[in-house]
């Protein structure tokens, strides 16, 4: 029987977070280790340019997400591991998948609508400053899920637009060349799986600039945790769990036990300063370990290159194959003798 296959790309952006870990890392790292799920992990770089410009932030980020999955304990054996930068068959597919995609489809993106909103708000013109990558994105996010024929993409309700696009496209492409080359995918969205609050209360983002680093040192994880936005009782008043992040994060990283526990400390009264206190505490159980796996790798980048150029050659393996039947099947072959 067929493994089930998942696909997940992480952008190169920005430095891994507590919500990247609960809301996509750690999933990911538990599924590449069930054996029924044939999963592939790739480091989103191309994506990145479209908000990054830096080259060093963009190396530097590339780097460390690697070594977060790496120190955290993804599979690599089991799983497909690389860099979307050398896997250049999904440039390849991306442009053929350009070439049949509706700029109506594109208008319709969220991202883009967005940008365009903005700027008709401010008074300018409603395409400033909008590059292709960003409009066209959803089309490269489309070749990354189709060159491996992704069944399962785990994605954030946010991005569930982008894979209904990537079905559209791949419907249009088999639809006008008549094959069956592409399956389609589907979005997977875990309810389950906590969406964290930052420093300010709203969703921890890159964006809002309101993050807690995940590998930061057990000091500055706890000066990042005190910084958490809390109201203004005092020891001894009963807190409500119910709009707090302090108890949000602590649920995403507690026993059944130990969240029991938390919300009899506060009923009593807990004081944010030691609420606070155990939250570090609690953290650095789960990730101590790894964040001297992540010092050492940061260290050590022979190993990480290693380890995704072992799964550029999976990969590669893979895209070679279903990019010579694309080119076949659109009429770029060689000419008969």
């Amino acid at each position: 029987m067929a493994k089930e296959r998942v696909l997940t790309g992480i952008t190169t952006t920005g430095t891994p977070h507590l919500g990247n870990y609960v809301g996509a890392i750690r999933p990911a790292i538990e599924a590449s280790r069930n054996p029924a799920l044939d999963s592939f992990f790739f480091l989103a770089d191309y994506h990145a340019l479209i908000k990054c410009h830096d080259p060093k932030l963009v190396q530097q980020s590339t780097r460390e997400i690697a070594a977060t999955w790496l120190a955290l304990g993804l599979d690599t054996d089991n799983t497909t591991f690389y860099r979307q930068s050398d896997v250049p068959e999904i440039m390849e597919l991306c442009w053929v998948l350009t070439c049949l995609t509706a700029k109506g489809l594109m208008n319709r993106a969220h991202a883009y609508k967005a940008a365009v909103q903005a700027n008709e708000q401010a008074g300018e013109d409603a395409d400033k400053g909008i590059m292709m990558g960003l409009f066209s994105y959803p089309v490269l996010m489309a070749a990354d899920i189709l060159m491996f024929n992704g069944k399962r993409i785990p994605v954030g309700k946010d991005q569930i637009q982008h894979v209904e696009m990537a079905r559209d496209i791949a419907q249009k492409f088999n639809h006008t060349f008549k094959t069956s080359l592409f399956d389609m995918p589907e979005a997977v969205v875990d309810d389950t799986v906590a969406v964290l609050g930052g420093l300010d209360g709203r969703k921890m983002s890159k964006s809002y600039n309101n993050t807690i680093p995940l590998f930061s040192t057990e000091k500055k994880l706890q000066k990042n945790i005190n910084k958490i936005k809390t109201n203004l009782l005092e020891p001894g008043d009963a807190k409500n769990t119910d709009d707090s992040t302090v108890f949000e994060i602590w649920q995403a990283f507690a026993s059944p036990e130990q969240v029991v526990y938390m919300r009899e400390q506060y009923a009593q009264g807990i004081g944010w300063g030691q609420a606070k206190k155990e939250l570090a505490a609690l953290i650095n159980d789960e990730i101590g370990q790894a964040r001297l796996r992540y010092d050492e790798l940061m260290l050590n980048g022979d190993f990480i290159e290693q380890e995704l150029q072992k799964g550029a050659a999976k990969a590669r393996g893979y895209a070679a194959e279903l990019l010579s039947k694309v080119r076949e099947a659109v009429g770029i072959i060689p000419i008969a003798k």
